[in-house]
């Protein structure tokens, strides 16, 4: 009897992602004032390489910090690109570029150049078995709510070392978030980069559950940062929010994949 021939395998995969977090942590600052954040999105992928995808998750630093007089409760992400391996070794490359999209209206009231947080980067990143560099490049001229800010770069050094076959992973990162430009509001306080750059890291464990569930937990902190951009009222100089975005701060997890 002739034997049923295997259907090829389709070049197209689709997935997604929800998560359940105790707090957004963004490039070392907290996005949602300490509280918790539902995240999730859907990534499109063929077997070229060619990738898209969309994230989204609730925020709050924009009203927090009176940068929006409505919406500003949530981010939502676009993305695409390509990536795969170099050659037959274990090194892997991704281009791409990323939108981040922020609805709501400006607090033009309380200054009338306070501007919209959305922000668009392109990317490129070089791996190695468990670890990566990653390299963030903004191309438009305001970035997460300042101005005068292309050439703004983050430089992401990041490792997932897993132990063996006991199904967790060791967490560890260090980012360079650098500010460019001269937001007007700030002419004669102090430059982007003096107000808004600094460097972060993360320190984390993750294991995966039956049915692609996985928990985790992370402690991030930061250096550098200045409490002009990310501080509370209380703080020299004041900032604006009513907990500092970059303190030191632990974060838990639990999200499933599908």
């Amino acid at each position: 009897m002739a034997q049923a021939q295997a259907a090829p395998a389709s070049p197209h995969t689709l997935t997604g992602n929800v998560g359940l977090y105790s707090q957004y942590i963004f490039r070392g600052l907290t996005q949602t004032n300490r509280e918790p954040a539902i995240q999730g999105g859907f990534d499109y992928s063929h077997a070229s390489g060619f990738y898209v995808g969309t994230w989204a998750s609730n925020i709050s630093w924009l009203r927090d910090g009176g940068a929006y007089s409505a919406g500003g409760s949530g981010e939502f992400d676009f993305y695409g690109g390509f990536k795969g391996s170099i050659g037959k070794s274990d090194f892997t490359y991704d281009v791409g570029t990323l939108y981040y999209w922020y609805p709501g209206d400006a607090n033009t009231l309380a200054n009338p150049l306070n501007p919209k947080a959305d922000a668009w980067e392109i990317y490129g990143a070089l791996g190695w078995k468990w670890i990566s560099v990653k390299y963030s490049h903004v191309v438009s001229n305001k970035a997460f709510a300042v101005l005068d800010a292309s050439g703004t770069y983050y430089l992401d050094f990041s490792a997932a070392v897993p132990l063996g076959d006991s199904g967790i992973t060791v967490d560890a990162h260090y980012g360079i978030q650098k500010f460019k430009g001269q937001d007007a509001r700030l002419i004669g306080v102090a430059s982007n980069d003096n107000a808004c750059s600094y460097d972060d890291w993360r320190l984390g464990l993750s294991y995966a559950l039956p049915k692609d569930f996985t928990i985790g937990a992370f402690y991030t902190d930061t250096s550098g940062a200045n409490s002009l951009c990310y501080g509370t009222p209380f703080e020299t100089p004041a900032g604006v929010y009513p907990k500092n975005l970059a303190k030191g701060t632990g974060t838990v997890y639990i999200k499933k994949t599908f």
